[in-house]
């Protein structure tokens, strides 16, 4: 796959999922925006001095890429503004947009319902997994589509298969991603137009900075987890879904996806790519047939 002389924005791209994106993406030769809130003069609220829009734009940059960090709030429609003000001043134009923004970790209350759920974290919540990504589509589509070509990536939790039928037990939650799987499908209908595509994607069990820190358990040894929960064993790097992305990215058929929402073990089956252990881990398959079937956790077919 290559990226070379393409431009991308990763939105929401301090740690996770967003920062495996943009790494995979310079790793295919791209130049990519990362933006987030975070910086080495503003501390991350959950404390991992590390997970800042600089440090994400180096490891761009060290993959092959050219990583150019920007803190941005996407809340706040000025800076969104701003921010492609700028990248069309820079490059001259934008080929891919994904929509990672979220930030809300600490605001969704499990099984509890609406009248028991805060309901100012909970509308937050809203704000920062909806607006947010309206707000930066409003800003950065008119740039995207000067030129055929370009990609939308919406990425969110769960599958439109999985969560049509699943209650992500939190009613705000469950809103906020089902929300971007409709949202994806909704710009594809404008963006077909212009010879572009939009799709929704869903990493699978992600072994985030806060994943593998509440297991406490590095990358590099995170099978130990598996001990006291044995299906985390279905779960990947964010570098898997970020070379879900770049292989869209480089896809010139990519057409065929518009609309649709995408996991980034079923696009591996696809498009050959492996996480970084050289696996290709199909976790929305195996949380169904396996951990919901109530079988025994093992990754034998699913990896």
């Amino acid at each position: 796959m290559t990226l070379s002389g393409k431009v991308a924005l990763v939105a929401g791209a301090t740690r996770g999922a967003g920062r495996g994106i943009a790494t995979e993406l310079g790793a295919a030769g791209a130049t990519v925006y990362v933006t987030g809130r975070t910086t080495r003069e503003q501390p991350s609220e959950y404390g991992r001095a590390s997970e800042t829009i600089e440090e994400t734009a180096e490891l761009v940059s060290a993959a092959g890429g050219k990583g150019i960090a920007i803190q941005v709030d996407h809340l706040v429609p000025e800076q969104v503004q701003t921010l492609i003000e700028r990248i069309r001043t820079e490059q001259g134009r934008l080929d891919i947009l994904v929509n990672d923004i979220w930030g809300g970790e600490k605001l969704f209350e499990w099984n509890k319902p609406v009248w028991d759920h805060d309901l100012d974290n909970g509308l937050r919540l809203l704000r920062l997994g909806i607006d947010t990504h309206l707000i930066t589509a409003h800003f950065a589509l008119p740039l995207m589509i000067e030129q055929p070509g370009g990609l939308l990536v919406e990425v969110t939790d769960g599958t439109a298969d999985y969560n049509a039928d699943h209650y992500r037990l939190s009613p705000f939650y469950d809103l906020a991603k089902v929300s971007v799987n409709r949202m994806a499908w909704a710009h594809a209908k404008d963006l077909e137009k212009h010879g572009a595509t939009a799709v929704s994607l869903t990493p699978g069990w992600l072994r985030s900075e806060m994943m593998l820190e509440a297991f406490g358990v590095r990358e590099d040894n995170w099978r130990e987890a598996t001990a006291k929960v044995p299906h985390f064993v279905i779960s990947e790097s964010p570098r898997f879904v970020g070379r879900a992305v770049a292989a869209l990215a480089a896809d010139t058929e990519r057409m065929r996806w518009n609309g649709q929402s995408l996991s980034s073990g079923g696009l591996s089956q696809i498009y050959g790519f492996t996480d970084l252990d050289g696996s290709r881990p199909d976790a929305w398959r195996y949380l169904i047939e396996v951990e919901e079937a109530g079988k025994p956790a093992d990754d034998t077919g699913y990896r």
